[in-house]
């Protein structure tokens, strides 16, 4: 456990929280502490789903501006890699991941939220990339993640105006994927988080992995990767646990071990 981040495990659903009072900014220590929990997350076993969250007030408010402006470009050069590299790790984590958004996910926050596979945000958020009001650009994912989300012309018209959107643009436009009254936004993605925890582990780190690296390649490629890892599966007892149940009991009723 960290000091400003750490994982709590209960029933099969690993939380990832940040804990750095008043808005959760992303300093080097926070983006180290996330990078261990992520790498705790991923490799125990006790853990089959993940949720990021920065408690009831507020996910995360960004970078620490106050640190990175008395960076030189050396630092700023160090720490932008090292925080790309952290949120990378939870992004690849290799089980569903949700983001529960409350009160704000701006710059980093948001940068971090999109590493989820999935976000519920309560209905009074505020998310964005407002860092092109400080002169910059988003450095963490924002420029790329963002645009492989919900497009490049919503994404440039966020980035080029760094301006805050509601919950429900949010919604309409794709960044999110629930909208709850904000006292139920842990409960809810808590709720999406436990569909799996009974899952077949295996099967869904496969499906995880296909669906992020096709992103990054043409369809030819895709097709060979999801190829590789659908044809792999029929190594585990889940596939044949799965399998056996199906044509003896129907569809839904399988038990998976996982492995």
């Amino acid at each position: 456990m960290g000091e400003f981040v750490s994982l709590e495990v209960e029933g099969g659903v690993g939380t990832i929280r940040l804990n750095r009072p008043p808005v959760n900014a992303l300093n080097n220590q926070v983006q180290a502490e996330l990078a261990e929990a992520a790498r705790e997350a991923s490799d125990r076993d006790d853990v089959r789903a993940v949720i990021l969250y920065g408690g009831e007030k507020t996910f995360a408010g960004g970078a620490d501006i106050k640190e990175m402006a008395a960076r030189t470009y050396p630092e700023i050069a160090k720490f932008g890699a090292e925080l790309t590299a952290s949120l990378a790790r939870i992004a690849g984590i290799p089980k569903p991941v949700v983001a529960a958004i409350t009160g704000y996910a701006l710059g980093g926050g948001l940068e971090l939220a999109l590493t989820a596979d999935w976000r519920v945000a309560g209905d009074n958020v505020k998310v964005g990339q407002p860092e092109i009001q400080l002169g910059i650009i988003p450095g963490a994912g924002g420029t790329q993640r963002l645009t492989r989300l919900i497009g490049p012309s919503k994404a440039k018209d966020l980035i080029y105006t760094g301006r805050f959107v509601k919950a429900d643009e949010a919604l309409k436009l794709g960044i999110v994927d629930e909208v709850v009254a904000p006292d139920d936004v842990y409960a809810a993605a808590r709720k999406w988080a436990e569909q799996f925890v009974n899952g077949p582990a295996v099967a869904l780190k496969a499906a995880k992995t296909a669906i992020d690296s096709g992103l990054d390649v043409d369809l030819a490629t895709g097709l060979k990767i999801e190829t590789q890892l659908f044809t792999a599966l029929w190594a585990t007892e889940d596939q044949k646990n799965g399998m056996a149940s199906f044509i003896e009991n129907g569809p839904g009723k399988a038990t998976f071990e996982g492995k």
